[in-house]
Order: structure tokens, then C-alpha cells, then sequence
């Protein structure tokens, strides 16, 4: 067998994990979500009040979409369930964290860059691209091509 064969027979095999991976990712993201949602939650008017120090408009309405966004997201990433949907406003998430927090403190997450932000959108975007895979509802729900 020669090289391009044998990669191609590899390539074959690894498709077999696409939907493990998948599953994975949605529940690291997930968890990555899971504290800063309940720190708004927490003390939501704290947030709104920052919010507003930042410059985002509506700080109050804004808080708590934010934190809403985040809570339904943990949900339906750790279900699989409307993941290509939900993985758009967290990519808006991602988006306003990176510009109005991270992008002044470089790239380095050990520095509060935008680094963390970044991955966290680019697996949302893997999300978005691949939908859930076949561990989820998505795929009870909506077939096999969802």
C-alpha cells in the first residue's frame, strides 16, 4: 500500500470520531460558559452597572441577554440540541467580550487577552459549520443531516 492510500484508509477512520469530538467540544464549551453565567446571575445590577462603564448601550438590557444567552446556551450545547442556532448570538458574545474587554490586553489569556474569547468562537463556529453530531437531540430531533 502506498502513502496516499494508507492516508486515505487513516483519513476513513478518523470520520468515526467526528461525533465523539463533537460531543466533547460542545461540553467543554459548555462548562467554559457555566461560570461566567452564574457570576451574572449572581449579581446581575453589579454587571449592568459595568457594563454601562464600558460603554455597551442599555447596559441593564444587555446584562441580563448576556446572561440569559449564556444560561440557554450551557443548556443547548450540553443537550445538542439547536447548536448550529444558539452557536450564532454566542459567537455575538465572544465578539463584544473580545472588543470591549480583551483586545486592549493582547492576545495572552494569562494577561486577560483575547485569547480564551477567540477559541471559545472558534469552536462555536466549528458548531455552527458541523451542527452537533450524532450524540444530540439534534439529530433525534431533526435526522441525521441537521
Amino acid at each position: 500500500m502506498n502513502y496516499k492510500q494508507t492516508y486515505m484508509e487513516f483519513s476513513h477512520l478518523s470520520e468515526y470520531t467526528k461525533s465523539l469530538s463533537l460531543l466533547f467540544a460542545r461540553l467543554a464549551v459548555a462548562y467554559g460558559f457555566y461560570e461566567p453565567a452564574m457570576m451574572k446571575w449572581a449579581d446581575i445590577d453589579s454587571v449592568a452597572q459595568w457594563f454601562g462603564s464600558i460603554g455597551i448601550p442599555f447596559p441593564t438590557l444587555n446584562a441580563y441577554m448576556a446572561a440569559s444567552t449564556e444560561l440557554i446556551g450551557i443548556v443547548l450545547l450540553i443537550l445538542g440540541f439547536m447548536t448550529r442556532a444558539i452557536s450564532l448570538p454566542l459567537i455575538v458574545i465572544m465578539i463584544v467580550a473580545i472588543v470591549t474587554v480583551h483586545l486592549p490586553n493582547g492576545f495572552s489569556a494569562g494577561e486577560n487577552g483575547f485569547e480564551i474569547p477567540l477559541y471559545y468562537m472558534l469552536f462555536l463556529f466549528l458548531f455552527f459549520a458541523n451542527g452537533a453530531g450524532k450524540f444530540s437531540l439534534d439529530r433525534v430531533v431533526f435526522g441525521e443531516k441537521n
